[in-house]
């Protein structure tokens, strides 16, 4: 008990700390979400921003020199999805590693016959269950920068942190209620069943493909949609739209510019 009283007044000084220019300098080149929000947002940005550069481990691999920089791109657009909830600040993270550029990992899959297929696979992220995090640096600074790519490195990672904190990455993160999990479920899947479809007939699709690969994915590429193009999302999957800003207590569709 004491522990975490001794925490919340910890990150309550965190949060009354002043934000220095120079930072809100860089979110302006890096991060044009930054300049949408109201200054009441901006300033609690700025809060969950201190204490996710203090309680995360921030690496530098592969010759990276980690900057304020690069520590201050990558936690303002993971706070911007603890925006009016209450947090724990993603607690199954504890490390976050920023590879220069996409970086190479060593994949297999099965194909329908059984046989394994051997593959080197470019990634630009990826989230692991024993508490770690990889970025690369060039693909979260195009991200973020970018807002009618419809990708953002960052937003999806950090939706894959909310999703485990449920106990597993399956696309339900941690919810308030029964009822809540089952309308969220229902509203999940009904999309998840519609978007697979149009994406089988290969149609265009207001979300990444890629997202067809499971309600994990689909949920962490519906989060990047979500901020980044919330108009698009909201008329081609409005129920979807509405449990995430009801989830997220934002409604980025609303937001100057979006």
């Amino acid at each position: 008990m004491f522990g975490f009283l001794n925490k919340e007044k910890r990150r309550r000084k965190l949060k009354e700390q002043p934000f220095p220019e120079k930072w809100s300098a860089v979110l302006r080149t890096n991060f044009p979400l930054y300049a949408r929000l109201s200054n009441e947002d901006r300033e609690e940005l700025h809060g969950h921003i201190h204490v996710l550069l203090t309680e995360k481990t921030f690496e530098g691999c592969d010759g990276l020199e980690l900057t304020d920089e690069i520590r201050v791109t990558i936690a303002a657009q993971a706070a911007l999805l603890l925006l009016h909830r209450e947090t724990n600040y993603y607690p199954e993270l504890h490390s976050i590693l920023v590879y220069p550029e996409t970086y190479v990992v060593e994949a297999e899959e099965i194909d329908e016959a059984g046989i394994v297929h051997e593959f080197d696979d470019d990634r630009s992220g990826e989230t692991w269950e024993q508490g770690s995090m990889i970025l690369a640096w060039d693909e979260v600074l195009e991200g973020g920068q970018d807002l009618a790519d419809d990708f953002n490195v960052v937003f999806h990672e950090f939706a894959h942190q909310l999703d485990l904190e449920n106990g597993e990455i399956d696309g339900i993160p941690r919810l308030g209620s029964k009822e809540h999990y089952a309308k969220w479920t229902k509203t999940l899947q009904d999309a998840f069943l519609l978007f697979r479809k149009d994406v089988r007939r290969r149609k265009r699709t207001a979300i990444d493909p890629y997202a067809a690969e499971d309600l994990s994915e689909f949920f962490a590429v519906s989060v990047e949609s979500f901020f980044e193009q919330p108009l698009r999302l909201k008329k081609t999957y409005p129920a979807l739209y509405k449990e995430l800003s009801e989830y997220f207590r934002q409604d980025p569709a609303s937001w100057s510019g979006s």
